[in-house]
């Protein structure tokens, strides 16, 4: 049996509870009641976790927390996690997963803003929606997520994935404008439709536009037509990660299968006035 942390019937209904340092790895040599006393951050004061939460059950060998019920005005889920997993059986609040290094969190709801923000490594997958600058660096950053895997099964908002570094953000439906804002390296997958100005400043890294109607801007500039390699590795590793968009158009994917090796794209390069260097992926059939 996992550790699990359910809301507290009787608490009176914080404005938001940071739950940030509530992570496997550092709950691993700790008893029930000293994580009941861990110090979270209530309504900007720190007051014993157990003064909102239900604390029941102990770190199995896969090192689990099972957070149950309403955590949508409950923010730092996961963040800084260096191994084990969180699973959330319902909606988050912001910056879950952000800045984690490993591990696993699972979310079967919406998250809010800042999901999985300046990560460096693990795995974050989120069955709903999410909100703005997911996977994206914190303001005066220079950089947002630097490794890892973000799958997204709903939409995302605005910047996604802005100043990522590397990885992969895998978003299955539709993206907000901004998405992949001066990409250094690594890889942004938009099921959906894309939003405007989609690789703005872009350095290097790759956008893969798998939707409907993508464009890129005046600044990119169309290359060749070709089925790279590449993206059948990437579908089978999202796939074995979960990744599972909504199906969209009369022909829907196999149940195994995203069906990119079974079309050509067009390839762009650009942003130009940023070197060139970055790839915009369009569906040419």
């Amino acid at each position: 049996m996992p550790l699990v942390i359910l809301p507290r019937g009787g608490f009176s209904g914080p404005g938001s509870i940071d739950l940030s340092g509530i992570t496997p790895d550092r709950l691993t040599e700790l008893r029930t009641t000293a994580i009941e006393r861990l110090p979270v951050e209530i309504d900007g004061r720190q007051q014993p976790l157990a003064s909102a939460f239900v604390v029941s059950g102990a770190l199995d060998e896969d090192n689990r927390i099972e957070c149950r019920g309403d955590f949508s005005r409950v923010h730092g889920i996961g963040a800084g996690m260096l191994s084990g997993r969180i699973e959330v059986i319902g909606a988050v609040g912001h910056r879950a997963g952000a800045r984690m290094a490993g591990g696993e969190l699972v979310i079967a709801g919406h998250a809010g803003n800042w999901l999985a923000a300046g990560m460096s490594g693990g795995l974050v997958r989120i069955a709903g929606n999410a909100g703005d600058d997911a996977a994206a660096a914190f303001p005066g950053e220079a950089n947002g997520v630097t490794g890892g895997l973000i799958v997204i099964d709903g939409s995302a908002g605005r910047l996604a994935a802005a100043r990522m570094r590397r990885g992969i953000v895998a978003i299955g439906g539709d993206c907000g404008s901004g998405a992949g804002f001066e990409l250094r390296a690594g890889t942004v997958v938009v099921a959906g439709t894309l939003g405007r100005h989609a690789g703005l400043g872009m350095r290097r890294g790759s956008i893969i536009a798998a939707g409907p109607s993508a464009v890129p801007g005046p600044t990119f500039q169309a290359g060749a037509t070709w089925l790279p390699p590449f993206l059948t590795l990437l579908e089978r590793r999202l796939l074995a990660a979960g990744f599972s968009p909504a199906a969209r158009g009369p022909a829907p994917s196999p149940p195994h299968s995203l069906n990119w090796s079974r079309v050509t794209w067009t390839q762009w390069h650009g942003e130009t006035t940023s070197g060139g260097r970055g790839e915009f992926w369009v569906r040419a059939a």
